[in-house]
């Protein structure tokens, strides 16, 4: 069993090395907008903007204004909004454009473009400048930090955004630890819980817990895909519609507490996806 990006606990499978000196450098977000943005800074440090008493701006009126300043500000520090390695690197396949990775064929493997798009609540939001390639290596470093726990699909990394592992069987269910509880979605634990739920995802809950209250041990919520969004479910559904075997289910429950437990040393985290240890 191995953890893979973005996708679930997976199932590796077999495979060769894959030569990654024809992949070319993705563009470099370094000296030229640190530069600019540096320049910035010194030329605007004594800058103040006031408005008086008497001036009344139309919001409504200069959104379009504001929209387009927004986007000129972000592309002037060469966001990496989009990518396009099926079309400039000989022998890579289709693209798979997920809400923040651009996900690539590569036969055996599957190089992944962890890109500078934000999002939120299933929805991308903006980009945002060096935030791909922060993503990228904090999962890096995670994956190395719990290779002993679980091994990983990880196989190489030719660039600060890109990522190339194992091409893996996924099973299509996420496995979310939790330990207190707290949360505003609707599938969080305390969304749930206040609704006067005490049976979540096959855990039975006490009544009286409050919210932000550690609970006694550590809990496995697992969710499911929808079309557009997450759907809780319990192991006995799991079992049923046939997405594990009760043995996978044991183990990947097994992995994902102690990834979990792992990541509480030293941190304190509400929501552990197992799919993904970086916390984004």
């Amino acid at each position: 069993m191995t953890m893979a990006m973005g996708g679930g606990i997976a199932v590796s499978e077999p495979s060769m090395a894959l030569s990654t000196n024809l992949l070319t450098r993705l563009p470099s977000k370094s000296s030229a907008a640190q530069i600019r943005l540096h320049r910035w800074k010194k030329n605007n440090k004594c800058s103040t903007i006031r408005a008086g008493a008497d001036i009344t701006l139309d919001v409504k009126t200069r959104r379009p204004d504001v929209d387009r300043a927004i986007e000129e500000s972000l592309n002037s520090f060469g966001c990496l909004s989009e990518t396009y390695l099926d079309k400039t690197v000989p022998g890579v396949g289709s693209k798979i454009r997920g809400k923040v990775r651009d996900i690539y064929n590569a036969g055996d493997y599957l190089i992944l473009v962890t890109t500078d798009r934000q999002s939120a609540f299933d929805r991308i939001l903006a980009s945002v400048p060096f935030k791909g390639q922060v993503l990228n290596q904090t999962s890096l470093w995670w994956f190395h930090k719990t290779k002993e726990i679980v091994p990983n699909a990880v196989i190489s990394t030719p660039d600060p955004n890109v990522t190339i592992a194992k091409k893996c069987t996924v099973f299509p269910v996420e496995f979310v630890v939790r330990g207190f509880v707290t949360g505003t979605t609707s599938t969080s634990l305390w969304t749930v819980y206040s609704k006067g739920v005490r049976n979540y995802c096959g855990n039975i809950l006490p009544d009286g817990l409050v919210k932000n209250q550690r609970l006694q041990k550590n809990i496995i919520t697992p969710t499911t895909k929808a079309a557009d969004h997450d759907v809780p479910i319990s192991p006995e559904e799991i079992v049923e519609q046939g997405l594990m075997t009760r043995d996978e289910w044991n183990e990947a429950c097994s992995k994902a507490l102690a990834l979990f437990s792992y990541g509480q040393v030293g941190l304190i985290l509400d929501v552990f996806h197992s799919c993904c240890p970086g916390i984004f």
